[in-house]
């Protein structure tokens, strides 16, 4: 039984190697898709990277936002706390 695992082992290497050594490619089917669609409807410019100012000031924004909400929540269980220790009269 491990010969045959052996042996497909070495036939599958012997396949792999025998793809990539191919001089010839074929492309995707995702690329032979857009190529078919581009050939009718080619896509506009596009900047390398799309609007970086709209991105870093949301970026940064989120930030803040999100940082005071985690603080206040927990200011607002310190005092809770607090609070409750104080009624407990401990």
């Amino acid at each position: 039984m491990p010969e045959r695992h052996e042996q497909d082992d070495q036939e599958r290497e012997f396949d792999l190697r025998w793809a990539e050594s191919a001089e010839h490619k074929e492309p995707s089917a995702r690329a032979r898709m857009l190529a078919a669609r581009w050939k009718e409807n080619p896509p506009g410019p596009v900047p390398f990277r799309g609007e970086p100012d709209y991105v870093a000031r949301r970026q940064r924004r989120s930030g803040w936002i999100s940082t005071a909400i985690v603080l206040g929540c927990v200011a607002g269980v310190i005092v809770l706390l607090g609070y409750v220790n104080f009624r407990g009269g401990y």
